[in-house]
């Protein structure tokens, strides 16, 4: 018979007993964390990450309507204080017209006064004149309604029919001029969105 001793299957079964229980006590306890207690803070963190995410929507909502009613309200009163501005204009004009035995010279003086009071409503609004006689023609500017020989250089302006005014950098409305074409013959300018002069 060799060593193993298969006599007693009781002694064996003890032996894979205590072998089992070496195994059991070497190993660590269950690694495997409580799923349950991952899964309600998982929930939580959830809950409160969409919670934030509702509260930011919201107020960007409530910054983005802000927004578009200052917006508007800025179109709709964008010209009050111009508008403010021009009411002497037109108080100076009706009591022109209200004064019925002013002398020529008197209205002269009224008319004065009320284009010095405008061109005062003009300056506030940062409304500039554009006067080019003698400067070199802009067609951004400028609108060309005739082309003139002269002893200018050519593509300057060489009169003015009707000033332009400037809103800051814009062209509200392009000065009228007449353009020299150096020494020759009298030539007309087409008009840009007009007749010719």
């Amino acid at each position: 018979m060799t060593g193993t001793d298969t006599s007693n299957p009781a002694g064996q079964h003890a032996g894979e007993t205590r072998h089992l229980d070496r195994v059991t006590d070497a190993a660590p306890a269950d690694p495997a964390p409580d799923l349950a207690d991952i899964l309600r803070k998982a929930e939580t963190e959830v809950a409160d990450l969409k919670d934030a995410w509702l509260r930011a929507k919201a107020e960007t909502e409530n910054v983005r309507r802000v927004g578009q009613a200052d917006v508007a309200r800025a179109h709709k009163f964008a010209v009050e204080r111009f508008a403010s501005d021009l009411l002497g204009v037109r108080d100076a004009l009706e009591q022109s017209l209200a004064t019925g035995n002013a002398t020529p010279e008197q209205l002269r003086e009224g008319v004065e006064l009320t284009l010095k009071t405008l061109a005062s409503a003009f300056e506030k609004a940062s409304i500039v004149p554009v006067d080019p006689a003698g400067e070199k023609f802009d067609p951004n500017r400028h609108q060309a309604m005739a082309m003139i020989p002269s002893g200018k250089p050519a593509q300057t302006v060489v009169q003015v029919f009707q000033k332009g005014y400037l809103l800051h950098d814009r062209v509200l409305r392009p000065a009228l001029v007449a353009v020299s074409s150096g020494p020759g013959e009298a030539r007309e300018a087409p008009a840009v969105g007009g007749g010719t002069a």
